[in-house]
Formats: C-alpha cells, structure tokens, sequence
C-alpha cells in the first residue's frame, strides 16, 4: 500500500469518525427533547467534597448508628373530630357563598335555645354555569292614548344575543385558560346552549375589532420605553395551496413598564423587525437573531444588547462533549448571574447598580472573553464541535453582551419576556394553530391584552367587561388610557360592570 493511500485512508477514517461523532451528538439531543428535562439548571459538585451524592447518602444511612444514650419521647394523644380542617379551605370574598342552615338537634319542642353556631365550608361547583339574562320592559299606556316602552338594553355588539360578560369569559378561557372555542361549545351543549361554533367565533372576531384601537396604543407605550425585549415564536396560521397550515410568527416586545405586546406577521424576515418598532430610540434586548442586529445598525438611537441567557446555552449543550471547557465557561457565566441576583434582591437605585455591576460584574465579563480568546488559540478544535461554536457566538456578539455594564436598567438576559410567550406555547399545544391570518391577529390583540393585565395584576375580566362597554364612547384622543397599565390608575377603582354581576350583587346584599 502505496503512502497517498494510507494518507487517503486515515482520511476518509477521521472523516468517518467526525460524522459519527456528530450523528452521536444529534441523537442524545434528540433523546434529551424526546425523554429528558427541559431545565437548564446544572448540578456542580461541592469543590471541597463536603456534599453527599444519592448513594453515598444512602450508604452513610445505612451503617450500623453509633451507640448513645436513649430518651424517652413524648407522643401527644389526637383528639377524635368529625371537624374538618377549615385551615385546608381557602377563599377569598370574591367568591359566592351560599348559606345552607340546618334544623337544631332534636327539634325546639323541649324549651331548647341556640347559645351560637358552628360554620364548616365546603367548596362546590356548578357545571357549566350559564344563566340567561331575561328583561322585562314593561308597556306604559298614557291617558291621552300614547303608549311607551323602554327599548332593549344595548348590546356591546349590536344585536347580538351574547352579554358583555360571555364575550369576556370567552376569550379568558380560551386566551388564558388555553380552553379551545370548540371545547367551550362543547360545554355549552351541555348545559343547554345551543349556538353554533361559527357563532362563537364572530363573537370572539367582534370584539377583537373593539379591542384593535386599544391595541394599536398599547404597542405606542411600549415602544416609548426606554428598554425594549423583542423576540420571536411560531404559529401555524393560514392554509396553503396543499391545504397545509403555513407558519407565521408573533414578534412579542416587553417594555420596560411590565406591557408586552403579541404583533403578528406572516414572516420571520427582518423587515418584520423595522415594521413593528418603526424608529424606536432606546436599548433593544434580544437573542442572537441577526435581524435584530441589522435594526440596530441602520437606525439611530438604537443600541443593541444581547442576551446571556441564550449565550450560555450553547455552552450548556456543549458541556457532555467538552466537559472541562464548558464547565469553566459556565462557572464564569453562573458567578455572573449570581452577582446580577444579589443586585435584584438588594433593590439598589440606577446609579449604584451601574456601580455595582462595575465593581463585580466587568472583571467576570472580562475573564470570560479572554479566556474563550485564549482557549480557541491554543486548544486545537473543530469548527463543528459544539465548544468551538459556543465560543464562536460568544466572541462574535461580545459588543452586545456587554452592554449590561453601560446601562443599568437593561437586564442581563430576555428570560421575563420568554416566560411571557409561554401562554402562546401552551395554546398551540391546545387550540393548534389559527384557521387564518385575520384569527392569528386576533389572538395577538387579545394576548397581549390579557398577560398585560396579569403583569399589572388586573383582573383581565374586570377589565374586559370595562372597556369593551367604555370603548363605544371613550375619546379616541385618550384612547392610551384604556391600555391596562393606564386603566388601572384612572377606572380600576369603578369599573364598569356587566348586568349579570350587578344582578349577582344586588341578590348579595
């Protein structure tokens, strides 16, 4: 065997080997997203041995005790109840109760007299509770022959059957409770409602389009924010020629006022990015995606800053092919986050924050990238191994990383907006997908109406019943101040109510 042969062999082996590798690596991850855990939490040994693995607890557990001195415990005697534990029991007084009185013991025939009463609660539940609003207007007749009548209540919709207090609790099941409009419809079939399915979704259409101009000036507060979190989740909207669902994306922006917003496009191109922030001037927060950083560049007033959650990732899948590498990267990016908690549990103002993460956070940030300089010069890796393109986009958006240090109210990572697309994550895995473009709007509009409220901590129906009856006669000039963070402070304090809930009241009282 000829020298070019070996040479052509050894070849062909390192490449054969490198593909195994990497097939390797894609079943594990493949197996992790199939049958493993979703967390990124990391289990690190105590450096000094002073922690106990599971066997080695369980082993230290079963050695024979030391012997010592035996003391005598004392065991309390129960004392028999067919009392319930009213502490298990817990509600506020929003909820209704409805009072259940029992005869007296044997009867009052004896001269017996009630010295006081005991309450136990119990917590029921009624079936699809649906209740019929019937209004009795009568008709007047005057002596002089003329005859009157009160017209019909109105109707946030016109002449629709539905109260405002059904087109709310319509859309929080299926917007917050991810209850599906057919599952809903189902339910109402069986407490005796009889609509159509097509029906609730005019319903839910209808009042998205009073909802739209809410909308539009709830993105308008946001983007006068000055740091905005922006990224992207897919959706399955709108039917193709082969009758098969496209994709299409929702842009969620998280202002710096605890509002995030759900615009909709058809794309996940960059102009996408341009078309929802328009000239936005502030710090835009973000992942990786280079749409983001190609805004940044061609607009001014924009500073880009990158999220250290989504750097460390790449180091975390990295860790079970290059252990020691990743492991010295992610205890660099863990003291990081560890000062940043301390900065958030202490509360510190704008100017010792930025002094703070000065003192603590730069040295960190600053041995991290020269330490991934340094281990890609001297250690010999392959483009394709996971270590190398972790380090890679580390390097690569070392400019955005850093610029945490320069503004202090930018945060670290973009995790308080992902934990807020999880209502659209957990809806797909519900109502699977938007029949077309106009519904997936719809879901954007009432999306971010309705987590907007939670972060306000709103109570979405009451805030619903409000302002789809307020917004037929609110001043479109002031229409802001129906978005949730402004209702709160102006009309949260007397809402507007539905009948359904005035009558519930006044039987109460």
């Amino acid at each position: 065997m000829t020298r070019e042969e070996i040479v052509a062999l050894l070849a062909s082996h390192q490449q054969l080997a490198d593909r195994n590798e990497d097939l390797r690596r894609q079943v594990e991850w493949f197996k992790r997203q199939m049958f493993g855990s979703k967390s990124e939490r990391r289990m690190v040994m105590d450096p000094e041995g002073r922690q106990m693995w599971l066997g080695e607890a369980q082993a230290e557990a079963s050695r024979d005790p030391e012997p010592g001195v035996t003391v005598a415990a004392y065991h309390r005697r129960r004392t028999p109840s067919d009392e319930p534990d009213e502490s298990a029991l817990r509600f506020d007084e929003s909820v209704p109760v409805e009072e259940i009185r029992l005869a007296p013991p044997g009867g009052m025939d004896d001269g017996a007299v009630v010295i006081g009463e005991k309450v136990t609660y119990r917590l029921a539940q009624r079936p699809g509770c649906y209740v019929v609003l019937k209004y009795i207007r009568p008709v007047v007749k005057r002596p002089d022959g003329t005859m009157s009548c009160h017209p019909a209540p109105e109707s946030v919709l016109g002449k629709s059957v539905a109260d405002v207090s059904l087109l709310a609790c319509l859309a929080i099941d299926k917007f917050r409770y991810h209850l599906p409009l057919y599952r809903q419809h189902q339910r109402m079939e069986a407490a005796g409602v009889h609509l159509a399915r097509s029906t609730l979704t005019g319903l839910i259409l209808r009042s998205a389009d009073l909802l739209k101009p809410i909308y539009h000036a709830h993105l308008g507060s946001i983007l006068r924010s000055s740091v905005v979190t922006m990224d992207e989740t897919p959706i399955k909207a709108d039917r193709t020629e082969r009758r098969t669902m496209k994709t299409a994306y929702f842009w969620p922006v998280f202002g710096d006022r605890d509002e995030i917003v759900f615009p909709f496009s058809p794309t996940r191109e960059a102009a996408v990015v341009r078309e929802v922030l328009g000239e936005y001037c502030g710090v835009l927060l973000s992942d990786g995606y280079k749409a983001y950083e190609s805004y940044a560049a061609a607009t001014n007033g924009v500073v880009h800053a990158q999220c250290w959650s989504h750097t460390r990732r790449g180091f975390l899948k990295a860790e079970p092919i290059e252990p020691e590498l990743a492991g010295i990267a992610l205890e660099l990016i863990g003291r990081l986050y560890e000062e940043e908690k301390a900065l958030r549990l202490r509360g510190l103002p704008d100017t010792k924050r930025l002094e703070r993460r000065a003192q603590r956070c730069r040295p960190l940030v600053d041995e991290l990238f020269e330490w991934l300089k340094t281990a890609l010069a001297q250690r010999v890796l392959l483009p394709t191994n996971p270590f190398t393109e972790a380090a890679r986009y580390t390097l690569d958006r070392e400019e955005g990383l850093r610029v945490f240090l320069e503004f202090p109210t930018v945060p670290i990572d973009t995790n308080h907006l992902e934990r807020e697309i999880r209502p659209i994550a957990v809806g797909r895995k519900n109502w699977l997908f938007c029949w077309t473009e106009l519904g997936a709007e719809c879901v954007g509009i009432f999306q971010s109406l309705i987590s907007t409220c939670r972060l306000q901590k709103v109570d979405p129906y009451v805030y619903l019943v409000d302002v789809l009856q307020r917004v037929a006669t609110h001043p479109a000039s002031q229409v802001d101040l129906l978005t949730p963070r402004l209702w709160k402070e102006h009309f949260a304090s007397n809402p507007l109510r539905s009948d359904l809930d005035r009558t519930v009241k006044n039987a109460a009282s």
